[in-house]
């Protein structure tokens, strides 16, 4: 159901949780690969950055490590002040596993995306430009069709402008700029983006409400307790052979309990 929620300000939610490690986890990046002089390297881009023909020769890590790798200083401005704006949003109303789970799927439905229209492309023979993939852009185009989707109804104040403006208008002017760009010199871009926003939006309809650790902590409970059942069952089953062995009758039900007939008689006679 879709939360319906008054208006914000541009203002800046608490820094903290997964909105802080997001952000430290791409600014210690930047740093990290400034200092080894591999921020504004060719190398460096290229190895850690995600390109689907290294990729499938074997570069099997790039779909984690291209969204640390900034190339722009602006750019990265930009990405880490959007990123602290929505991830701060949603962890207001969601925990941190949730939106980290959130982040890291658009990140790789974003690589994924790549991947398939590298491959698309290339059986067809066709040249797509913009190959190398960079930055943080596919995770956060994840969060703000998040925030559209549970929360549209949500007015953002554009700053400087007095100017509101509902979440899921704000959505679809950028999904919709992102589609244009798929017309232009930049269809690897736009289309990867589309992926991490698809994969965003995959999340959030099948994700569960308190993360996907509980879930998991939650099946492995139910599959050790199904064991234990067919164990206790099993154990009935013997037991009722041996019984009989011994001259007598006990009965077990499904679920492995002894049914005592004469309790049965009782309630039946009172």
């Amino acid at each position: 159901m879709m939360a319906r929620l008054g208006s914000t300000s541009f203002s800046f939610p608490e820094f903290g949780g997964a909105t802080r490690r997001l952000v430290l986890w791409n600014l210690c990046a930047f740093f990290a690969l400034l200092l080894a002089g591999w921020a504004f390297h060719p190398q460096g881009i290229d190895s850690l950055g995600f390109d689907p023909r290294a990729f499938l020769q074997g570069a099997l890590w790039q779909p984690l490590t291209y969204s640390l790798v900034h190339t722009r200083l602006l750019g990265t401005l930009f990405e880490l002040l959007s990123l602290w704006f929505l991830a701060g949003f949603l962890e207001t109303y969601h925990n941190s596993t949730w939106v980290t789970g959130l982040y890291i799927t658009s990140v790789l439905g974003t690589a994924a995306a790549a991947l398939a229209i590298y491959s698309v492309a290339h059986g067809l023979g066709f040249a797509i430009s913009g190959v190398l993939l960079t930055g943080c852009f596919g995770g956060i185009f994840g969060l703000l069709v998040a925030i559209g989707i549970l929360y549209g109804d949500v007015q953002f104040m554009l700053f400087p402008l007095p100017i509101g403006i509902k979440a899921r208008y704000l959505v679809a002017i950028y999904a919709l700029v992102t589609i244009a760009m798929l017309f232009s010199d930049q269809q690897m871009y736009a289309f990867s983006q589309l992926g991490g926003a698809l994969a965003g939006v995959i999340f959030i309809r099948l994700a569960p409400r308190r993360g996907v650790s509980f879930a998991v902590s939650e099946s492995w409970y139910a599959i050790r307790n199904r064991f234990y059942r067919w164990k206790r069952r099993r154990a009935a089953r013997k037991f009722e052979v041996y019984m009989r062995s011994q001259g007598r009758t006990v009965r077990f039900d499904s679920k492995g309990r002894q049914i005592d007939e004469d309790a049965d008689d009782k309630k039946r006679w009172n």
